[in-house]
C-alpha cells in the first residue's frame, strides 16, 4: 500500500520571519531562486502521490494565485482554514473533512525539501504499512541541523518516540497520520503536538530516522544564513 494523498500546511503566520513574511507567506520565500513550497510540491510529485491538498490563512491568495500559475501536473486543492487560523492540528482535521481517503502524509514547508529524502520517506510509508500503524514521524538527530539553536523534541528507540531530559532527535516536517487519530477531536484551533503528546502516553507514537543535514526557516538569521550558501 502507498499514501495516495499529501497535505501541505500553509497556513502559519511565520511571525519568526518578520518582517520579510508580513508581506509574503512563509511557504513562498525563495532559496536558490525557487520556493520553498515549489521545492516540496517537486519531491512529492516523485512520491506519486496522486493528490495534494494545501491550507492556507495568512496571505493565503498569494499560495492560491502560486498554484493557479505554475500549473503542476497533479490536483492541488486549496483549503482555507477559514475565519480564524486552526493551528496545525485543527488545519489537518480541516482537510481530512475534504478527503475520502485513510492515511496522509503531511509536510511543512519551511524544510528544505529533496529527492535527498526520497529513499528515508518510502522507507517510512513501508514500515507504516506493513505494521499497520496509525502514525510515523520523521526525525533526525540534532547534530545534523543546520541551526545548532534548535531544541530536540524526542528520543527514537527502535521506532518508538519517547519524551526525556536528552530529546536528541527533532522533528524535521514530515509525518504520515491514520485519520482515526482525529475522530475525538472537533473543528478547532489545536496543535497536533497534543495528539502526539495522547500517544506518548500511551507509547504508541512512532518515528523513523533520517540521516539528511536538516536545513529549516527557523527565523530570519536562519533564512539569511541559508541565502548564503
Amino acid at each position: 500500500m502507498r499514501v495516495k494523498t499529501a497535505f501541505i500546511l500553509c497556513a502559519g503566520l511565520g511571525k519568526r520571519l518578520n518582517p520579510v513574511t508580513l508581506e509574503t507567506p512563509k511557504p513562498l520565500l525563495k532559496l536558490n531562486e525557487k520556493t520553498m513550497l515549489e521545492k516540496c510540491i517537486n519531491m512529492i510529485l516523485e512520491l506519486g502521490i496522486k493528490k495534494i491538498f494545501l491550507n492556507t490563512f495568512h496571505l493565503g491568495n498569494q499560495i492560491s494565485e502560486f498554484i493557479k500559475n505554475k500549473k503542476f501536473p497533479i490536483d492541488i486543492q486549496i483549503i482555507d482554514d477559514g475565519n480564524e487560523i486552526l493551528n496545525t492540528g485543527g488545519g489537518i482535521l480541516n482537510m481530512i473533512k475534504n478527503s475520502q481517503d485513510e492515511n496522509f502524509i503531511i509536510f511543512n514547508p519551511d524544510t528544505l525539501w529533496g529527492l535527498n529524502y526520497l529513499d528515508e520517506i518510502n522507507n517510512m510509508q513501508n514500515l507504516y504499512f506493513s505494521n499497520n500503524l496509525e502514525n510515523i514521524l520523521l526525525c533526525v538527530k540534532k547534530n545534523l541541523s543546520f541551526d545548532k539553536n534548535l531544541k530536540g523534541d524526542f528520543n527514537l528507540i527502535n521506532h518508538s518516540l519517547r519524551k526525556n531530559k536528552d530529546n536528541d532527535f527533532i522533528f524535521i516536517g514530515c509525518q504520515i497520520l491514520n485519520k482515526s487519530l482525529f475522530n475525538s477531536y472537533k473543528l478547532c484551533n489545536f496543535s497536533i503536538s497534543k495528539i502526539w503528546d495522547e500517544l506518548l502516553n500511551k507509547n504508541e507514537l512512532n518515528g523513523f530516522e533520517s540521516i539528511n543535514k536538516f536545513y529549516h526557516l527557523t527565523n530570519l538569521e536562519t533564512f539569511k544564513k541559508l541565502q548564503d550558501l
